[in-house]
């Protein structure tokens, strides 16, 4: 057996061509997806938008966003292709938006995430989100409760030594492997990372 070389990932913005392949993702990710027009309109006229995919070799693996309002950045959903999970790519993809956020001055970052979702929620606790309220009956097909978990200053000294130490740690993580089956997703505030 011939070992297939490592995936590269690329955390970068999201495109109107990227959109078939976010929605699939969706698709797979949500039982309540977004509709299709959806990202397209947050893409097209959404200036408090910023959205971004992950891509290994190419092929879209994972997308997350947030809108920036004011001082506060507001995680609006997160997910990676079932395939392509467990393999850091969400924690890139956060970094990702943590790095945006802060580069447009945005004090702290927000979230809400399914209370079922142990993993994305331990994934936003290792950034420094913690729980803050709770949002009764907040998703609609099942109308479970949604944590509302919120970051410290993220400027601060405490959150930019923990981003340093995470960051550290992630360019010394090991390369992707593709799975054998295809790509694969999480989704964050919306129901899982």
């Amino acid at each position: 057996m011939v070992a297939r070389p490592p995936l590269r990932l690329s955390v970068e913005a999201m495109g109107l061509p990227d959109l078939p392949e976010v929605q699939a993702i969706e698709r797979l990710s949500f039982t309540t997806p977004w509709p299709p027009h959806a990202y397209r309109t947050e893409l097209q006229s959404n200036r408090l938008a910023h959205y971004v995919v992950a891509r290994a070799d190419g092929r879209v693996v994972g997308f997350a966003g947030m809108w920036l309002m004011v001082d506060e950045a507001h995680v609006t959903t997160f997910a990676v292709h079932p395939a392509w999970r467990r393999q850091r790519i969400g924690e890139r993809m956060l970094l990702s938006l943590i790095d945006v956020a802060l580069a447009r001055g945005a004090r702290e970052a927000t979230l809400e995430v399914r209370l079922s979702n142990l993993g994305a929620r331990r994934l936003y606790e290792k950034y420094g989100f913690r729980p803050v309220g709770l949002r009764p009956r907040y998703y609609s097909d099942d109308n479970e409760d949604a944590l509302i978990m919120t970051t410290e200053t993220l400027d601060g000294a405490p959150m930019q030594a923990r981003l340093a130490r995470l960051r550290a740690a992630l360019e010394a993580a090991p390369e992707l492997e593709s799975p054998d089956d295809g790509p694969a997703g999480d989704r964050g505030p919306a129901g899982g990372a």
